[in-house]
Order: structure tokens, then sequence, then C-alpha cells
């Protein structure tokens, strides 16, 4: 691979900023719950009053700056600034527990942490007071409002930070942009602490051509245009929606904040009609379901006649795509013979389909705000009954891949040519291959571990030798992925290396599809397969409440409580049918990977408990906290 020059995030930013200066970069909402528009030539203004005033607070190239804020315009802005001046930012969300956020700041070193609220503040503090810290910037707030404010720390507002920048710009009006010159695309941006799917976060160190690379790469495969906003709801400190604003600010298009909670969500789209939103995969899912949801409430007429036009839109895009050339080809396929099979079934269709349109999925655009593009899925796999609905409704959805110590996307679907199935091909100018378990280089359709040399690479795990190189080797990082290419370079997550569960009778077991096609069931939101040395597979099930509720009302169950409810005989019966329904031979599971037992659990899982903030499981977790429940589904 051919070594790149890359610039700096700011330096390409500021590009941006001249060539777009009347153009909306961000929309972020009052008290009031109005979207207030602020332009690029605004924005820009704040970033370098911010940067001066940090320089005024004595930061310099290289220091490390604590940041636990979730998504606000503040944030964009406060990282811009300090990557101006070379310096790396540790950014974490507010709904972290205080014992990680503290953990975090000890462990960088941090002599200076912004911090969201005073409430914030006196969570971390009364949790304990993190070493070194010398210095907190609080966002929104004054000093009077922490209660428990240590008097060897100093307190210093935004609105104070702004205003002693904007006089030492006074003084130098060039002293900001002297420091982004300085700055390249090899220093170091951010370090980024895992989740901790696995254990103890570490810290992934990600240098500003990480994010270049990709800003760079996207261009090929997503067709975002000046002006157009892009929805964000994801927490801007992961790196997923990270990536993603610096996309769409450097395109010179506009971030709107938002939140992925139902109500909100759509009522913002409805007020600002968005072109684009990226979202995990619960968010696509939690579209449909509610969708869903209000169908179930209409007539049996409606409902029918939704079905009826759901699954004319599945058949026509299943048949369109293999029309294009669209279906994966893990094994060789013929596409003229495709073209030759897919055309009758096409003309047949297509008068439905536009019926459809008409009647039913016309209106569920226009709850999107009618102007919606495009969706992109990212942080998990996309369940394939939800990439089917969207694909059926024409609301694009298009999946992508990536992993934090990637910074973090490596591939996405192509919006012109969108491969179903796949979570798209891998990005140009970086090398990959796919690994078996001895080590043999594997070829199209077949399975192995995917292995990464790009730019884009993290330069490691912060202060952790040992596990970086248990992942990099010679500029070649592993990233734990079970993946299958086609004959071109799109390519299938197959399952998570370290996720393979291994019954005793020696079969291997990846428990991820298994949990997918569980979650296509509107009974159940949620599903953990265990069973790590056992003779067969358990599952831990998290219902879908409100449908259950639903059952129950229909046959007519009696309860008081709802875990009354769960223990029925009828709900057992229910779930253990469905289950059985979905982990069968005819849906293509093996007998070996058949749930013989499992536990319904009377709540839902929670972000900072079992989920991580993208929503991802926390394994390790689970296996603790329902040690008992699990034990019991093998005693």
């Amino acid at each position: 691979m051919l070594e790149q020059k890359f610039d700096s995030l700011p330096a390409r930013i500021r590009q941006t900023v001249e060539k777009f200066p009347y153009n909306t970069a961000i929309m972020s909402k009052n008290t009031e719950g109005t979207f207030i528009p602020m332009s690029y030539s605004e924005w820009w203004e704040k970033v370098k009053k911010l940067s001066a005033g940090l320089m005024a607070e004595g930061v310099k190239k290289e220091d490390k700056i604590g940041f636990i804020s979730d998504n606000r315009w503040e944030w964009i802005t406060l990282d811009m600034a300090i990557l101006s001046l070379g310096a790396t930012d540790i950014p974490r969300g507010s709904d972290s527990t205080p014992e990680e956020i503290v953990y975090i700041l000890e462990h960088c070193e941090a002599k200076i942490v912004i911090i969201e609220t005073p409430n914030l503040v006196d969570k971390i503090i009364e949790t304990k007071k993190p070493k070194n810290i010398e210095k907190i910037i609080l966002i929104e707030g004054k000093k009077t409002d922490c209660k428990n404010l240590p008097d060897d720390i100093e307190l210093i507002t935004f609105s104070e930070l702004l205003e002693k920048g904007a006089k030492e710009l006074e003084k130098d009006a060039d002293i900001v942009d002297r420091e982004i010159d300085k700055t390249t695309g090899d220093d170091l941006a951010t370090i980024i602490y895992t989740s901790g799917t696995t254990g103890e976060p570490k810290g992934v160190m990600l240098p500003h051509k990480s994010f270049i690379f990709q800003i760079d790469m996207i261009k090929d495969y997503l067709f975002l245009e000046p002006g157009e906003i892009f929805l964000s709801i994801l927490p801007v400190w992961h790196s997923f929606e990270r990536a993603v604003d610096y996309i769409v600010i450097e395109r010179g298009a506009t971030i709107a904040y938002s939140k992925p909670i139902g109500k909100i969500l759509l009522a913002d789209m409805a007020k600002i009609q968005p072109q684009w939103m990226a979202a995990v995969p619960r968010v696509f899912e939690g579209i449909r379901n509610a969708i869903y949801r209000n169908i179930n409430k209409s007539p049996t007429a409606t409902k029918m006649l939704f079905s009826f036009f759901v699954w004319v839109g599945e058949m026509y895009s299943y048949f369109l795509n293999m029309f294009r050339g669209l279906l994966p080809d893990f094994l060789p396929r013929n596409r003229i013979v495709d073209k030759v099979v897919a055309a009758v079934p096409l003309l047949i269709l297509a008068p439905f389909r536009g019926l459809g349109e008409v009647l039913v999925f016309k209106k569920l655009k226009s709850k999107l705000g009618g102007r919606f593009r495009c969706g992109i899925s990212g942080g998990g796999a996309l369940p394939p009954h939800v990439d089917s609905f969207f694909q059926a409704t024409g609301i694009p959805v298009l999946e992508g891949y990536g992993l934090t110590e990637t910074g973090p996307v490596l591939a996405v679907r192509n919006q012109k040519r969108p491969m179903t199935g796949t979570v798209g091909p891998i990005f140009d100018k970086l090398e990959y291959k796919v690994v078996d378990d001895n080590g043999h280089i594997m070829g199209p359709g077949h399975k192995g571990v995917l292995w990464i040399k790009s730019p884009q690479n993290m330069y490691g795990y912060y202060k952790r030798p040992k596990e970086t190189e248990k992942v990099l080797k010679d500029g070649w990082l592993c990233t734990g992925d079970i993946v299958r290419f086609t004959h071109g370079r799109e390519f299938a997550i197959v399952g998570r290396a370290k996720d393979t569960i291994v019954l005793r009778g020696g079969e291997n077991v990846e428990p991820g599809p298994i949990e997918e096609k569980l979650k296509q069931s509107e009974l159940i939101e949620n599903a953990i397969v265990v069973g790590q040395d056992r003779k067969f597979l358990g599952a831990l099930i998290v219902p879908d409440r409100e449908n259950l509720e639903r059952i129950a009302a229909e046959k007519n169950i009696n309860y008081i409580e709802y875990e009354e409810l769960l223990e029925s005989a009828e709900i057992q019966e229910t779930l253990s049918d469905e289950i059985n329904r979905l982990i069968s031979p005819r849906e293509g599971f093996k007998a070996f990977e058949r749930i013989f037992r499992f536990k319904i659990l009377n709540h839902q899982f929670e972000v900072g408990r079992e989920l991580t903030p993208s929503l991802k499981i926390k394994r390790h977790v689970i296996q603790e906290l329902y040690k008992e429940e699990i034990e019991s589904l093998f005693s």
C-alpha cells in the first residue's frame, strides 16, 4: 500500500467553511423545542473562539482533554476546537456509569475535562474525585450549581471560554489558523474507549487520517449533497456517529440533532424533513415495529391489505435485485439467467407495486418528512426481515460495517447499487484478507476472520501494549469478525469469532444469527443464546410487553401482575412454539442450533447495564448478571 499524506480534520473542514459559508452547518433545539439554524461561518467563528480560549487556559498540542457530554451543538464545536490545537479529546456519554467515567479520566491522565451539566459534575465527584483533574469546563450552568466541587479544581463555563477566546482573537486573529497549519493527519485526534462488551474498556487511539480516509472513500458510495439535512440521533462521542458528522460537515450539509425516541424522532422528521439518517439496527427495527403496531389496531381488511402490499413489495424488490445483478454471488451466479428468470415476475408484480406505493408506502414516507432519501444502518447486524421490509416500502436503508478500531467505517452498500444481503463492498485503497483457523487465506464464498490494513487503523490501545499486540500485527488489524466475500468486494458478516459457542459435542455455534432470527418475532424484543460447554443451547428471552399483553387479551388470559402473565402456561407455550418455528431446519438451522430451554425475563435490557450506548449486547455482563437464570436452563 502506497504511503499517503493526509491533512488534519480542522484543515479539511476549514476548506468547507470557506466554500459554503452561508450553508446551514447545524440545527439544534432551543428550550421551546424549535430548531435553530447556525451557518458554517457562524459555527466556525465559535470554533476559533473556543480554540483560542483553550489556548489561553494552557491547552497545547498532544494534551489530553476529557469530554463527558451527549449530543448538542457545543459538542462538535468543542471537539473541532480541541483538534485545531493538535490536542486529543477523550469523549464519553453522560449515561456512562460514574465509575466508568472516573476510570477513563484517570487512565488517560487528563488534567482538563469538559462536562455537560452541574449534575454530572456532582455525580462524578461523589463517586470518586478523578486523579490529575485540575480544571473543569462546564457546558451549561454555572459554578454555584455544582454542589460538590472541590476547592482545588478550577471551573470555567462555556460562555466564559468563548469570551476569553474572543479577546485572544482580537489580539491575534490568526492564532488558531497557525495551530491548525501545524497539525497533520498523523497526529492523534481522539482516544475512544470501547463500550466494554468484552470486559474493561480499552482506549482506541485514532489519528486524524483515520477520519480523513473515510471522508474521502465514502464519496464513492454515498451521494450526500451540500445543503441536505442529516438527522443525528446516535451518541456523537461514539465512533460511528462521530465519523458520520465529520462526513456531513465536510460536504457542506447540515447536522440536525434529535433523539432515537419514537415520538421525538418522528416529530422532528416532520418538522425539518431530513434527507438522511444514520442509526443502529434497533432504531430501524423500532420504526418497523411501530408501523406494525399501528396496523394491528386497524380493521382486518386494512391489515390484510397492508400485509399483501408489503409481500408484493418484498417480492418485487427481490426480483428487481436479481434483474439488476444485486443478489450476492457467494457462489458464482449466471447474471444472464438471473435477468431472464426475473423479467416475468417483475412484469406481473409491477402494477401491484405501483398500487401499493399510492395506497400504502407513500403515507409511510410522509411520516419520515416526505424528503427522506436514505437511512444508514451500522453498529450491528441489520436483521434480514427489517432490511426486506424497508426494501419493500422503497425506503432505502444501506447497511454498513466497521469497528471502533478503524474509526469505524470499512464498508457500506453503494447508494446507487446496494447489494442486498451484504454490508456492501469494502473500501478501495485498503488491503484485506480472510483467514481461517489454520492461517490459510480464504477466497470468495469461504468463511474466515477479516484482517484489515488501512490508514484508518488505530495506533493501538492506550497504555495497553499487550492488548494491542493481540490484534495489530505488521500493520494488519484483526477485526475478530467472521465474514464471507462475494466474487466482488462485497461481504457479509457471518459471526463474531470471540462469541462462538462450543458445545460439549464439539459443535461450533454462532449465536448472532440465531438471536437475530428470534428477534424477528413480534413477541420477542431481545434474546441471548447461551450454552458454552453445555450439551445444548438455551436462551434468555426479553419479550415485547405490548404485543404479549395483546396476545393475552386475545386468548382471554387472566392475570394481575405482568410477572404472573409471563409464568402462565399459555404464554410459555406460545413463546415455545414461536422459538421452535423460527429456529428450525425449515429456516436453515442445524439440529444442534435448536433452543432446548428458555427463560423469560420480566424487564427490558438497559443501556449502561446489559447494552452498550450503541445498543450492542454486553455478553460478559449478561453472563454475570443472569448467572442463576442461565444455570437454571441447564440444571
